[in-house]
């Protein structure tokens, strides 16, 4: 069968016949450059979303509060929000479990001891972990901003349960999830307005990094073994020519005795 043409408007989202949702549009962000880092203002931003909306029903386990020194907060800061935290550990000397408060070492808090209280407590929808969700989803950080931006009213003849959502981003268009964010529903510590769109771009860029928090490591990392690399191969082609370029400037003359 023959391809049909089909002009399509710079920047516009795709949706093709055989998808059941609408392909999230690409989002200029700061930290996809080559050399490029996380905004750390914003991570710092997406993290307090992430704490006082998205915590009560989504998890980041993957994530320690050592690992928000100098990206988000202060050593002392995250110290004393570790503090805040009962954490059950143990066993004790008794053979006892005990509570005691957060340390830098512990994982951030989830909001369900196990699947099964999550689901419970979400009419049977588990909310998944949210760690890897960037790295999970296709277009990630584009596709966690369209989400939570994209809630509308569902379309007339589409058939849906009560108790969901209409969300064209989201496979099938129906979510169990209803809309987390809204106007003013944070107060920014820097006096960011925090719009839906706001909060949405903050919290997905403190989910990318919590997808790669050694992102800006690796970069650092590659530029100084590139830099090496460079430098090697100058001065291997300088070796090579000082050895090799006598013989091969040479002149081999070849007299016939008579």
């Amino acid at each position: 069968m023959a391809a049909t043409g089909v002009a399509i408007a710079p920047g516009a989202a795709l949706t093709f016949m055989s998808d059941d949702c609408v392909h999230a549009p690409a989002y200029p962000w700061r930290h996809t450059g080559l050399f490029s880092s996380f905004d750390c203002a914003a991570v710092r931003r997406g993290f307090q979303v992430y704490r006082e909306v998205c915590a009560t029903c989504h998890s980041v386990d993957r994530i320690r509060w050592r690992e928000l020194v100098g990206v988000t907060h202060t050593k002392e800061e995250v110290t004393e929000m570790a503090k805040e935290v009962e954490v059950l550990d143990g066993p004790n000397d008794e053979g006892e479990m005990f509570e005691r408060p957060g340390k830098l070492f512990d994982k951030l808090p989830k909001p369900y001891a196990n699947k099964e209280a999550g689901r419970a407590a979400n009419g049977g929808a588990y909310p998944p972990d949210l760690s890897l969700m960037v790295k999970a989803r296709h277009s990630g950080h584009d596709y966690i901003f369209a989400l939570l931006t994209g809630y509308v009213d569902k379309p007339a003849g589409k058939e849906m349960m009560s108790t969901l959502y209409y969300n064209p981003y989201f496979p099938g268009g129906a979510i169990s999830m209803p809309p987390p964010l809204q106007d003013g529903g944070v107060e920014y510590e820097d006096g960011t307005v925090a719009t839906v769109s706001q909060q949405a771009r903050d919290v997905s860029q403190f989910l990318a990094w919590t997808a790669e928090p050694e992102m800006e490591e690796r970069k650092k990392s590659a530029g100084k073994y590139l830099s090496v690399l460079a430098f090697m191969c100058v001065a291997t082609g300088l070796w090579k020519r000082w050895k090799w370029g006598p013989l091969k400037t040479r002149m081999i003359s070849y007299v016939k005795e008579t």
